[in-house]
């Protein structure tokens, strides 16, 4: 918006406090006048009661009036008498959900005979608390649920919770240790796990309670958890179906390893931090910073006599476990090595020289690369194409183990990397470090260094399912999935054409325990659990176990232990949406939602979670999980970071809502484990971004803001001022109720037809701009352009009804004026059909507060009105309200109104607000009909005294400003003062240069070589058109120019 718009809005804002100025004013010189002749009746009563009567005609509003009285919990809410004066989200957002969700609005029936439309909330943690990213999750979905609930379909929004089992076994055990000093050891496998279903019973989910307050709309009564009964069976029946079909097996490989937690890790579950040089970091379990970012150097001697091979690593303590060096094939320098062995200095251990060039690069280093199969990804597949020794040197707890030698048994591994240098360097085989770039990998939970780890593990074979999940997205013929946006389909190929087995058990107590035993034979020589690996039963539980055992071990004697592991939390919620809708039963729910509509969910996880999900679906669920996919941004700040504590710059959206001051903001930081000096950084952020804190913006602003912002592509740079003007703009609604109320009067009631030919001009455009934003909203509600349909609401709401309609009719009830009967009478009836028609269209994205006001309106005669909008009709076109006449009409009221309001906003600040004669000169015959016809709109929205239409032979008064409006009109607005010509001849000569250059431009392409040869007719019906408008403007500008010439001469 420009300076010169916002100079009208301010002119606006004065004018109208003015207005409202004087007809306060006017108010209390009547009431003065009333008690005046309360004064004057003769005496009935007691003096008091005569000072009683006086102050009563004096405060004619009681302040009551506007408070809405209380409403017990779950009760429809009691509305106050009279609205308030201006929009309280707190007050509005008050009592409505309860209502809606003991009403049991938000109910599936799984028998209805409605189409059925289903949506699964991607489950957030049991440990989580809403977010930003929930809110938009929420804003999104809840948007798609109620337009589809309003549309006539059998809705299910159904909500769940994830176990998240390290997140949720992190948490309790820090509570332990923290209240009780204990750990979960002491308490044993068993009792651990009951102390932490007492945490969930008692904190958990506090998120769902949350989504309340954003007003999502959620089937309740469906609500599930990833270790309830019937989920966990369905956990347990996947595995064992997956099992028999030979699409679960264990084998032994190379795991994230987190040796705090003692367990395997998701690669979802590790944050990579890139390290340019050198760099001390906190590791935990380590009172002083460990270094990383070095590339350290040293020597192998070669076997018989041959020297050395110097290789180098950022990972020396890994040196205990190599097994072979590597060099490239075609490397002359190491050609006469190739067959030979090194000798490790520190256990004698030969290591041989091996030929491998898909690892190693001959220009890089000295080329010859060391190789420890147990502690590497590379070198673990090295290890698998020369059938080298796979050597594990570090224990569960981050320890160096005996195969690491008696000089380094029980160190700490980043103790042990210190005493590995000292020790090369007392061997003579150190030969220095230096800077190193690298990526390293962190626990997300903890900050834990990954340690790649060989452990014996079970693994999911994704081929074939991943390639009935590529095909279910990429098949040009009969693509049974839809990715939006489109582009994320190629991060799909890209992720499931290279898919790897995925490793789904974890070295936790907390989560879904492997339904697999292990049979330990009396006779068996090794008595550890696993110890040979043909000896698992896989079962659904421990009598199966036993059956089966008994088949494969006839007549022997054995016991049954069950695998201590459980299961990645992204199994079970990957067999999302089948299990929460009750398979592997054929339950009404599976049946009747089964696939469901389309999942909604982040980018980030896209195969973490929702490839997942596919390919279970379609393995076991017998078909795609649902049809659409669409993936909203990411959440940044407004300076479009990345939000994170440490920045201070994490939004929680019930701060938001509810509003919070820059000191508790700073509050909730100290309550965080911050060092000083993050403390510091994160409060200098908050006092930027936040100076007067966040002021209160209620759930239906923030849901607004965040649907808008989803046009962002990939990111949302989320500035906390959009939302305070949208809560501004609740305010707009508010007050166009409150008008409407006004004059609609306590007794109206809205007729049961409208019929739109008999109607005024403005009621006829109103509708018929009406008819465009519902087919806009609906049609890009309907391609998940969530972006556009909350512009198409807003531009309607805001420039349409509140800033065209709403004045333009002002007119027809200023008194009560007998020639407006009819029209004051129309306006009424389109006023309301607006209000009922617009709030149902916002409802979607505004649940709270268009509640509140569509329940204020009055109903149609002889029709029961549905309890709640929440069960209302969403509003489609109707065909007979277009009238593009009449919308073409308006366009040219308002660019004539546009250009007047332009010419008063050049006027002295003290000048703006007086209204002056106004004067269009029209060079076309229609024209001049049209202005001639809609003189008291145009007098109206521009707010001029008088409108006087000349034709292109009629003299302008003298001392008038002029603005072109378009080839067939200018405008001329009166002016008290002088004109500075000079000043409004320049202003033309730039528009006439500016024009010129526009014709020039589009005369040349016309004129050119093969124009009429090349181009399509209608695209030179355009041109045609274009060059004859552009050659009218400019005659418009040459008129302009002269009529000022001709006051400057009678100056």
């Amino acid at each position: 918006m420009d300076s010169r718009e916002l100079t009208l809005e301010e002119l606006e804002k004065k004018k109208k406090k003015e207005e409202k100025a004087r007809e306060k004013e006017l108010k209390k010189q009547k009431a003065a006048q009333k008690a005046a002749a309360a004064k004057l009746q003769p005496a009935t009563g007691s003096k008091s009661d005569k000072k009683k009567n006086v102050k009563r005609e004096v405060e004619e509003e009681n302040p009551e009036d506007y408070v809405d009285p209380e409403t017990p919990l779950g009760e429809k809410k009691k509305l106050s008498r009279q609205m308030a004066k201006t929009y309280n989200p707190n007050a509005v957002e008050n009592s409505w959900y309860e209502w809606w969700e003991k009403s049991k609005f938000f109910e599936a029936d799984s028998k209805s005979s409605k189409p059925p439309f289903a949506i699964v909330l991607p489950p957030p943690n049991v440990t989580g608390a809403l977010h930003i990213g929930h809110a938009l999750t929420a804003a999104i979905e809840d948007t798609i649920i109620r337009w589809r609930r309003m549309s006539g379909y059998n809705t299910l929004w159904l909500p769940s919770m994830d176990h998240a089992g390290i997140a949720t076994q992190v948490v309790v055990e820090k509570k332990l240790k923290r209240e009780r000093q204990l750990t979960r050891h002491d308490l044993g496998r068993e009792g651990f796990v009951a102390e932490v279903w007492k945490w969930k019973n008692e904190y958990g989910g506090t998120i769902l309670r949350q989504l309340r307050r954003l007003g999502a709309s959620l089937d309740w009564s469906r609500e599930c958890f990833t270790m309830d009964e019937k989920r966990s069976a369905a956990v347990t029946e996947a595995f064992v179906r997956l099992h028999k079909e030979g699409l679960i097996y264990r084998d032994i490989r190379l795991v994230n390893w987190d040796c705090t937690l003692r367990t395997a890790i998701s690669d979802i579950e590790v944050d990579y931090i890139e390290i340019k040089e050198r760099t001390p970091l906190s590791v935990p379990g380590y009172d002083d910073p460990v270094e990383f970012g070095v590339l350290t150097s040293f020597a192998y001697p070669l076997e018989e006599g041959l020297g050395e091979i110097v290789v180098a690593t950022t990972r020396v303590e890994t040196m205990l476990g190599d097994t072979a060096i590597a060099v490239h094939p075609e490397d002359p320098r190491y050609s006469c090595l190739h067959g030979k062995f090194a000798v490790h200095p520190f256990n004698g251990r030969k290591l041989p020289i091996v030929c491998d060039s898909i690892l190693v690069d001959m220009n890089f280093g000295t080329g010859a690369v060391k190789i420890t199969p147990a502690h590497d990804p590379n070198d673990f597949e090295v290890g698998k194409r020369h059938n080298l020794e796979f050597i594990n040197i570090i224990t569960d707890d981050g320890k160096i183990n005996s195969n690491g030698g008696p000089g380094f048994a029980g160190m700490p591994r980043f103790k042990a990397r210190v005493a590995v240098i000292e020790a090369l360097k007392d061997k003579g085989l150190y030969r220095g470090d230096q800077n190193n770039e690298m990526r390293l990998g962190l626990c997300s939970r903890n900050n834990e260094v990954i340690e790649p780890l060989i452990k014996p593990q079970w693994y999911v074979n994704c081929k074939n399912m991943a390639q009935q999940g590529l095909d279910a997205v990429i098949d040009d013929k009969n693509p049974k999935i839809e990715i939006i946006p489109k582009q994320y389909a190629a991060e799909w190929q890209r992720w499931l054409e290279n898919i790897r087995d995925w490793c789904i058990s974890r070295q936790l107590w907390w989560g879904h325990r492997v339904p697999a035993w292990y049979v330990m034979l009396e006779n068996d020589k090794l008595k550890e659990i696993g110890a040979y690996h043909d000896q698992w039963v896989v079962a659904r539980n421990e009598e199966e176990a036993l059956e089966e055992a008994n088949k494969l071990f006839a007549g022997k004697n054995f016991q049954l232990f069950q695998d201590p592991d459980v299961l990645d939390t992204w199994f079970s919620s990957g067999l999302f949406p089948s299990s929460v809708l009750g398979w592997p039963d054929d339950t009404d729910d599976f049946k009747a939602f089964y696939p469901t509509s389309v999942l909604e969910t982040g980018h980030d996880i896209l195969f973490f979670w929702v490839a997942r999900m596919v390919m279970l679906g379609m393995k076991l669920g017998g078909d795609v999980p649902f049809s659409k996919v669409y993936l909203h941004p990411m959440v940044r700040d407004a300076h479009g970071r990345k939000m994170s504590k440490s920045l201070g710059n994490v939004i929680d959206p019930l701060e938001v809502i509810n509003g919070v001051t820059l000191e508790n903001l700073h509050k909730r930081l100290e309550e965080g484990n911050f060092n000083p000096n993050e403390l510091k950084t994160a409060k200098e952020g908050q006092k930027k971004d936040f100076p007067k804190g966040i002021p209160e913006c209620g759930a239906d602003a923030l849901r607004f803001a965040l649907v808008s912002y989803t046009a962002q592509s990939d990111k949302i740079n989320l500035d906390i001022q959009r939302v305070v003007g949208y809560r501004q703009w609740c305010n707009k609604l508010w007050n166009a109720i409150r008008f409407a109320m006004t004059k609609l009067g306590d007794d109206y009631t809205p007729p049961a037809e409208f019929d739109p030919a008999a109607m005024p001009f403005s009621c006829k455009w109103i509708l018929s701009v009406l008819n465009k934003a519902i087919s806009k909203t609906v049609l890009s509600l309907d391609s998940y352009e969530f972006s556009d349909a909350a512009t198409a609401l807003y531009s309607w709401w805001q420039f349409q009804l509140c800033d065209v309609f709403i004045e333009v009719i002002k007119p027809y009830f200023a008194g009560q004026d007998p020639t407006f009967a009819s029209e004051r009478k129309f306006a009424q009836d389109t006023l309301w059909l607006c209000l009922d028609y617009g709030l149902r269209l916002l409802h979607p994205f505004m649940p709270f507060v268009t509640e509140e006001l569509w329940q204020r309106l009055p109903s149609k005669v002889d029709s029961v009105r549905k309890e709640s909008i929440v069960i209302s009709e969403y509003p489609s076109p109707v065909e007979s309200w277009t009238n593009d006449d009449v919308e073409l009409e308006m366009d040219m009221i308002e660019s004539v109104v546009k250009s007047l309001r332009s010419l008063r906003s050049q006027l002295a600040p003290n000048e703006r607000h007086e209204r002056r004669a106004a004067f269009v000169r029209c060079r076309t015959t229609d024209a001049c009909a049209i202005i001639k016809r809609h003189e008291l709109e145009i007098t109206t929205l521009a707010s001029v005294s008088s409108l006087n239409v000349l034709s292109e032979s009629d003299d302008v008064p003298v001392g008038c400003m002029v603005d072109v409006v378009n080839e067939a009109l200018s405008v001329f607005l009166k002016q008290t003062g002088s004109v500075n010509v000079e000043a409004e001849l320049e202003k033309l000569r730039k528009k006439t240069e500016d024009t010129q250059k526009q014709y020039d431009s589009l005369k040349k392409k016309t004129s050119a070589s093969g124009y009429q040869e090349k181009v399509p007719v209608h695209i030179r019906e355009v041109d045609e058109t274009k060059l004859a408008s552009l050659l009218q403007e400019l005659l418009s500008f040459k008129e302009a120019t002269v009529h000022l010439e001709r006051e400057n001469s009678k100056s």
